[in-house]
Parts: structure tokens; sequence; C-alpha cells
């Protein structure tokens, strides 16, 4: 059966879904019974650079009338952002198109609007592109795991900030040298802001955790950290722990509620995510009968990428979409925002760097100021002057603390950090142990 699509956008992912149809098609149609025809590319301006030959007869630069046009039952949206793909998507709704997208922003902001849309249209949306690029998550969370309640998610979805982390870790780089390494890579854009400041995890986050545990999730519960404060010291500090940093995108069911978090955390080494370097990502999912799943691939690029937009078009084209969009209660739209559980009230154990001036009775405050905070300690660690310091009466000291609530880290730190025998603000990064599963 032969469809045609409408392509909204041509860069990196749209050339990659455009070579896979043109290079790989005849396989496709011999596997799949199903060929596509793509008879509209819209792009910014028929001037713009594309990295892919394509006719010059089907690009266009009005992306709704490409989205709206009669021929096609298939839109792919791959422009990025929110506000226009979003009047764009709609208006391919409501001309009875089924869309497949990439673009994580929209679902996480806009999803359950427009999932409903497609719904009362009879038309489905698929987005297994949307989160880990060439990974294959949404599918197992669709229908593979659909026997199990999830009870927790742990992943690695922003390949930027892997690469960052893992420059850092095993090449002592600082941030700023790692951040322009992986621009000149390709890896990171030139305005980093999304990535680095874990809003892009974040996204990713709210659309994986509306499906592993069936709610609606309210983007602004999500507490949200960064990676762009990191020192390369507290980097260092961890390998001598015996962590490995990494930017987790954490979900997680409890008796009391459902957390979510993006933050870099210090994991032990023999964590399933530790070894996880450069620009791969990985997920760590944990059923109720299934137990310990564990997705690895490349969460981005021109071809892993474009590998995952095709999928859900062969996907729609079958017929599978329509019919697991249609009848499972499993998206977002269906359910009722769900309240999060607040960070403050969250417990983990603690990485604690202070810049303390080197005093005596100076350690003994600060240890009392987080006791009175029920703040415990497993150990502290006090390491000379560096040579290399210019202020020579200050040392760093680490401390670590065993399970403690977020608020009362916080507040301790806000009071140790007005006393004068501390200097700057203390860094407190999350320690992330292996997640125990519940005994059956």
């Amino acid at each position: 059966m032969n469809h045609k699509i409408a392509l909204l956008g041509c860069g990196t992912v749209g050339s990659g879904v455009y070579k896979l149809i043109r290079d790989w098609g005849d396989s496709l149609a011999q596997r799949t019974g199903q060929c596509f025809e793509p008879v509209s590319i819209a792009i910014k301006s028929l001037d713009e650079p594309l990295s892919v030959d394509v006719p010059r007869s089907i690009l266009t630069t009005d992306a709704i009338a490409a989205a709206r046009h009669p021929d096609t039952s298939i839109v792919i949206e791959l422009m990025g952002g929110v506000d226009f793909p979003f009047q764009v998507v709609m208006a391919a709704i409501e001309a009875g198109k089924h869309v497949v997208t990439a673009n994580k922003a929209l679902l996480a902001h806009k999803g359950p609007e427009l999932f409903a849309a497609a719904r009362k249209k009879g038309v489905c949306i698929g987005f297994e592109a949307s989160c880990m690029g060439g990974v294959p998550i949404i599918g197992p969370l669709r229908l593979g795991l659909i026997a199990n309640r999830i009870d927790a998610l742990f992943g690695i979805v922003n390949g930027t900030c892997n690469y960052i982390l893992s420059e850092m870790t095993l090449k002592k780089r600082s941030y700023q040298q790692a951040l322009a390494d992986a621009q000149k890579l390709g890896f990171a854009e030139a305005n980093p802001a999304l990535d680095v400041s874990g809003m892009d995890s974040a996204h990713k986050l709210a659309i994986l955790s509306s499906l592993a545990f069936g709610i609606q999730v309210d983007l602004g519960q999500i507490s949200v950290e960064g990676i762009d404060t990191l020192k390369l010291s507290d980097i260092n500090a961890a390998a001598e722990l015996g962590y490995v940093v990494k930017l987790l995108a954490i979900g997680q069911r409890d008796a009391d509620g459902f957390s979510l978090r993006v933050h870099p955390a210090f994991i032990p080494k023999d964590h399933p995510l530790a070894n996880v370097t450069g620009p791969f990502n990985a997920m760590s999912l944990y059923g109720h009968a299934v137990g310990h799943v564990f997705f690895y691939g490349r969460g981005a690029g021109q071809m892993p990428t474009g590998s995952a937009v095709v999928s859900d078009l062969v996907d729609v084209a079958l017929g599978n979409a329509q019919r697991s969009f249609q009848n499972l209660e499993i998206w977002p739209d269906q359910h009722a925002v769900t309240a999060l559980k607040p960070i403050d009230n969250i417990e983990s154990r603690y990485y604690v760097r202070l810049m303390m001036y080197d005093r005596p009775g100076a350690l003994a405050s600060v240890t009392r100021i987080l006791g009175e905070h029920k703040i415990s300690l497993s150990a502290v660690v006090q390491h000379e002057i560096p040579e290399e310091s210019t202020d020579k009466t200050v040392v760093p000291v680490v401390i670590m603390t065993h399970r403690a609530a977020e608020g009362n880290v916080k507040a301790a730190l806000v009071e140790a950090e007005r006393t004068a025998v501390v200097k700057g603000k203390p860094v407190r990064i999350r320690v992330v142990e292996q997640y125990a599963e519940p005994k059956s």
C-alpha cells in the first residue's frame, strides 16, 4: 500500500528520515508491504541549504498547507519548538491526518490537548523518536510492558549532557572545555541552554512518566537542575569516593505518591547507568512482574532518530498505532493532572562540599547545624589547601550524609552559608543508589 507523506522540517532528523525512505524504501516495502512517498517537504526558506538532495518541486515554505494537503495521509513534524508546531499539528489532525513527531517539547507542553484532539478525530500520534532518539522506549511502554505496574525509571536521556560529563570524568576537562568540544562535534547547540539546564530531560521525563505511571504530568511540578554549575573538583571527588556523576531523569511510584525530578547525581561505579558514556542514552525501568529492564543506544543523531521516526511510520501504516491509540487507556489526556511529591519531601544521601576557613572549631560549627536539621554524616574528607589556590585560608571540605530530607539539607546549608566559617555557596549533589526492587 502506498502512503503519501508530508515532511515538515528537513534539518538533521528530517534529512535522515528522507534518506531512509529513499534508500531503504524497497526493503521496507518487502518487509512490511507499505510504501512511503514524500509529496511535500516544508522548510523555512527555499534558499535553505539541505544536507540531502530532494526534488525542488516538493519543497514548500507553507507548513500548514503541507499538513492539510488532501493527498497526504501521514504528516511528520520535525520542526522543533512549541507554538507554531502546535498550530501545524492541530491543522493536520483537523484535516484527518495521522501525525508522527519527534518533538518532545511540544508533547511535554501540549501533549494532552493534541492526544485528545487526535482521538476525537479518529487519527493517531506516533512519537517514538521524541524521548531517546534511536532507542525504542515508547513502544515497550505502550505494549511490551503493559502487563507491569512500572514502579520506577532512571534515565540518561540527554546525550549532550552525558557527553560533557563523560569528558569531565574521563579526560578531566572543565565544564567549559567539554561544552566547547561538544559544540564542535555537533553534540551541543550553539545555545546549549535547553540541554545543560536539564529542561530537555524534563520534557522527556514528562512524556515517559505519563506512559509509565498512567498519569498526566504538569511540567512545572518537575524539579529540574542542570549541569551548568558543576565543577571538575566535584567530578574528581566523586571518583575518589567510588562514584560517577550523571544527569538523571528519575520517576518513582511511592506509597505516598509520585516523584519526578531531573538533577546531577552521584551514582556508584557498579550502577547500571555508570558506564553509559559519550552521547549515548540509557534507561532503567522497573516493573513489578518483569523486574529490571535496561534500554541503551544512541539517543540523538540523524540516522538513529530517523530510524525511530520511520518505525512510527510503519506502525501507523499497518494500523497498529491507530488501534492502540484508540483502545488503550494509557495516554495522558485520559488521566487527571497528578500532584507530584514536593522535592523537599524526597529523601536521599548527599554529597556536600563547603569552602571553609581553616580555623579551629570551623567544622564543628557546621556539623552542629547539620545535626540540628536531622542530618547525620557518613564521612568527612578534608584535603590540604591546593598549591594553586590563591586563598590559602580556605580549604575544601567534603561531607557525605546518610539519608535526609531535601528540605532539611537545603535549610541547613543556607544556615551554614551565613556563618563566618563558610565562604561562598555550599555545593550539594544527591547520591542515587541502585533501585531496590520490591520483594515479590
